[in-house]
């Protein structure tokens, strides 16, 4: 059987090991793959292993010996699944794997955000506390967390996971999603009790039809002048040129951002000069432990397929 990761390399650049899939037959690892290069690269491939590499329509009917397509990633958008399901190719995805460092990396955003340490450490490292004649001083002003209202925007294992730390910080939580569901220390509410009364919104809710600029314009200018917004989720959910208006005007105080709609951005991003933005480069997902849990469940998957009872099937 042969075997192809198409962009193995965001998912281990070297500091964790593909040896495992070795043992289900001859595999190839590719660090990236070019378009004009999938169908080259996979043709003679029975399982195809892909993150962010596009298997479109054309580039699916064009693979005759592919039974398996596993995607590297819980999000399926890189795959054109119904084309999956009408060649009879099952097609897998790593559920869950990343809630934990994400919920995690809501925070450090958040944190930053509201301490600024990176800005106080620079202005120490270039020797501004050396030269102070008080035993403290502040770049800009500081924001304690503790009582403010989380309005969290998808209520999934993520979304789930950002209240039980906002909870720890002893923070109001706001939720508001498309599955309404009890759930202890937390209070349902629509989109606009959402962006009218938080002080931190956080989105988690999948890229849809219906969520696409879900931060526009008009939601943004429903919000606090002091409110925070935090995006780990996907970057068409918002409206980039409104955000950076939004920012650049004071009309809210910060944003946090983990993704944009465009990876890598373009230089004219507007985001990438805006006040009060800070940008990382979808680094979200990517810790040590995050990226070995999706590897030991690609591997997982692989073997309950093989085995005829497959598992984390995409079915439509």
């Amino acid at each position: 059987m042969n075997i192809v990761i198409l962009d193995g390399y965001t998912t281990n650049p070297s500091d964790l090991s593909w040896k495992d899939l070795e043992e289900f037959g001859n595999l190839t690892v590719h660090d990236r793959t070019e378009p004009d290069n999938i169908i080259p690269c996979a043709i003679d491939c029975e399982i195809v292993l892909t993150n962010k590499t596009i298997l479109d329509r054309k580039i699916i009917n064009a693979l005759p010996n592919t039974k398996y397509i596993g995607l590297l990633s819980t999000g399926t958008n890189a795959v054109d699944i119904p084309a999956a399901i009408e060649r009879g190719i099952t097609v897998t995805n790593v559920p869950a794997y990343s809630t934990a460092s994400v919920a995690q990396a809501v925070f450090a955003l958040l944190l930053e955000s509201t301490n600024q340490v990176a800005k106080h450490s620079n202005s120490c490292r270039k020797g501004k506390w050396a030269q102070h004649i008080d035993f403290c001083f502040t770049e800009t002003p500081l924001t304690e967390i503790a009582s403010k209202t989380m309005g969290i925007i998808g209520f999934g294992a993520i979304g789930k996971a950002v209240a039980k730390i906002a909870h720890a910080f002893d923070m109001k939580i706001l939720v508001h999603t498309r599955t309404p569901q009890a759930a202890s220390n937390i209070t349902i509410v629509g989109l606009d009790e959402i962006f009218k009364q938080s002080d931190i919104i956080t989105l988690h809710c999948p890229l849809t039809t219906e969520t696409e600029k879900i931060i526009n314009s008009d939601s943004l200018n429903k919000m606090k002048k002091d409110a925070f917004l935090i995006n780990t989720g996907r970057g068409g959910l918002i409206d980039e040129a409104a955000l950076a208006d939004a920012l650049n005007n004071d009309i809210i105080a910060g944003a946090g951002l983990d993704v944009l709609t465009e990876e890598p951005p373009k230089g004219n991003n507007p985001l990438l000069s805006a006040k009060n933005c800070i940008i990382t480069p979808h680094i979200a997902w990517a810790t040590y432990a995050a990226r070995k849990r999706l590897i030991e469940t690609v591997i997982s998957s692989l073997s309950a397929y093989i085995s005829g009872n497959p598992i984390n099937v995409i079915s439509s």
